[in-house]
C-alpha cells in the first residue's frame, strides 16, 4: 500500500513517467493516471499567484491516512446500489478493510481503493456496454470526491520552493505536449513567472524557498539545475525564446557559483555560500535525481540547441569525473544514465522551419509530440517573421529555411543534418520511428 503523504517532487517524477509510458505505449490508462495526477496538483498544490505548493501530510484528525481511506458501509450510503456495487467490485473493497496498520499488521477496517485488474476483466453486465459502465465509474467517482471534500485535509506545506517546482514545470510542460493539454503549460508558465518575480534575486541570481511574502536561503545546485529543466521543457512546449535565455543566463550563473574547476562536475553550495569545511557533490539519484545528473543532461541539450560546444564538453568532464562510481552501482545512477545516453548518442536536432501558426507546421510538431523519441532536442524557426528571436541563440537556424513556403524538417543526427523534407512521415522516418 502507498504511503499517504504528497510531496511535490513525487508528484512531478511519476507524472513524467506516465506521460513518457502513454507516449511510448499509447496505453489509455497511462495517460489518466498521468492527467489525473496534473489535475490533483492544479487543485490543490497550486498556490493562488501560480507556484506549487510542497506537499501534503499523511495524516489527519490524528490518523494516517483518514481522509483517504473507505468503509463499505459509507461507499454505500453515498452510491446508488448499482454505483456501489461497481466501485466495491472494481476497487477491491472488503468488509474488513484492506488497509492494516503499520506496526501491527492489524486491519483496520477501512480500505484503500485501488485498481489492479481493468474494468472489463473485474465487471460485467449485460445490460450495459463497457462505454456506459465507464460513464457509471466517473459518476460514482465524482460522488465519492465530493463526499471526500467534506474531511477535514491534511495539513498542507505551503513554502514553495524553486527545486520541486522546477521539476512540476517539467513535468507540465512535457504533459500539455504529449496530451495536448495546453493549461498544462499555462500552469508551469505561471509558476515559472512566480519563481521569477518572487525568487529571483536582483543580480540574476535564485532564491531557493517562498513563505509567506519571503524569499530566503540563497539557491543550491538543485535549484538550478531543476528549474533549467523545466525551462528548457517549456520552450520546446510554447517555443518562446524567453524560456531559453532565461535557462541560458541560469546555466551561466550555475557555471560561474557551482562549477568544480579543479575537479570537474557541480558543488551542490555556491562558492560564496556559508563558509563550511568541505563542499560536497551529489550524483546518487534517490527520490529525487542529483543536480548534477540534471545539470549534465541540461548542458547536453542547451549545448545542442545553441551550437555552443563548450556546455557539451562540461558535460563529459561530469560523466569523467563520477564514472567509476557509477560503473559499480549503474542502478543507483538512473538520471545520470540518461544523461550518458544521450550524449553518447545517438541523439537527434530537429528544426522545424515553417509559419508558427500554419496548419503543415502545427502537423509536423504534434507528429513529434506524439512519438517517444526521448534523446532530441526541438526548435522551431519561424519563417512568418523576418529576423526571429531564435536566432539570437542557435544563429545556424537562419541558413534552415523552408521549402516552397511549406513547414520544413531538418532532421540532424550529432549535428549531420539529412536533407529536408516536407512530409511528415518522412521526418518520422529518418528519426527511425516505426508506424
Amino acid at each position: 500500500m502507498p504511503h499517504f503523504e504528497k510531496m511535490l517532487y513525487d508528484q512531478a517524477m511519476i507524472a513524467m513517467a506516465y506521460t513518457e509510458a502513454y507516449q511510448a505505449t499509447g496505453k489509455e490508462e497511462y495517460r489518466e493516471t498521468g492527467q489525473e495526477i496534473f489535475t490533483y496538483v492544479l487543485r490543490d498544490m497550486t498556490a493562488p499567484d501560480g507556484g506549487f505548493y510542497s506537499g501534503e501530510d499523511a495524516d489527519s484528525e490524528g490518523e494516517e491516512g483518514k481522509f483517504y481511506v473507505w468503509t463499505e458501509e459509507e461507499i454505500r450510503q453515498i452510491l446508488s446500489a448499482d454505483e456501489a456495487h461497481l466501485v466495491l467490485k472494481l476497487f477491491n473493497v472488503e468488509k474488513g478493510g484492506n488497509f492494516t496498520e503499520e506496526a501491527t499488521g492489524r486491519k483496520t477496517g477501512t480500505n484503500i481503493l485501488h485498481l489492479d485488474q481493468g474494468l472489463d476483466e473485474v465487471v460485467s453486465d449485460p445490460e450495459k456496454s463497457e462505454k456506459e459502465l465507464w460513464v457509471s465509474l466517473e459518476e460514482a467517482r465524482a460522488k465519492l470526491f465530493m463526499a471526500r471534500e467534506k474531511r477535514i485535509h491534511p495539513h498542507k506545506d505551503d513554502k514553495i520552493l524553486v527545486d520541486w517546482n522546477g521539476l512540476m514545470i517539467a513535468a507540465l510542460a512535457k504533459g500539455a505536449r504529449v496530451f495536448g493539454e495546453m493549461r498544462y503549460a499555462e500552469a508551469a508558465q505561471q509558476a515559472t513567472d512566480f519563481i521569477l518575480s518572487h525568487l529571483q534575486r536582483p543580480d540574476g541570481r535564485l532564491f531557493h524557498r517562498y513563505r509567506d511574502g519571503e524569499a530566503a536561503v540563497n539557491g543550491l545546485l538543485d535549484d538550478y539545475a531543476f528549474f533549467i529543466w523545466g525551462l528548457i521543457e517549456l520552450y520546446e512546449t510554447t517555443f518562446e525564446t524567453r524560456y531559453l535565455e532565461t535557462a541560458l543566463q541560469l546555466n551561466d550563473d550555475g557555471l560561474r557559483h557551482f562549477w568544480d574547476d579543479g575537479g570537474d562536475g557541480f558543488f551542490l553550495s555556491p562558492d560564496d555560500g556559508e563558509t563550511i569545511l568541505v563542499r560536497k557533490k551529489e550524483i546518487y539519484d534517490g527520490a529525487i535525481p542529483s543536480g548534477n545528473s540534471v545539470a549534465a543532461l541540461n548542458l547536453l541539450r542547451l549545448g545542442r540547441i545553441t551550437g555552443n560546444a563548450d556546455f557539451e564538453e562540461r558535460a563529459m568532464k561530469i560523466g569523467r569525473a563520477f564514472s567509476a562510481m557509477v560503473n559499480q552501482s549503474p542502478s543507483a545512477f538512473t538520471q545520470f544514465m540518461m544523461a550518458l545516453d544521450f550524449g553518447i548518442g545517438p541523439s537527434h536536432e530537429v528544426i522545424i522551419a515553417g509559419d508558427s501558426a500554419a496548419r503543415d507546421t502545427r502537423a509536423m510538431l504534434k507528429a513529434l509530440r506524439e512519438e517517444f523519441v526521448p534523446n532530441k532536442i526541438v526548435i522551431l524557426r519561424p519563417t512568418d517573421v523576418e529576423s526571429p528571436d531564435i536566432f539570437r541563440f542557435a544563429d545556424y537556424t537562419r541558413y534552415q529555411t523552408s521549402i516552397d513556403g511549406k513547414a520544413t524538417a531538418y532532421v540532424c543526427l550529432n549535428y549531420k543534418c539529412e536533407f529536408p523534407t516536407t512530409d511528415v512521415g518522412k521526418m518520422l522516418e529518418l528519426l527511425n520511428v516505426r508506424n
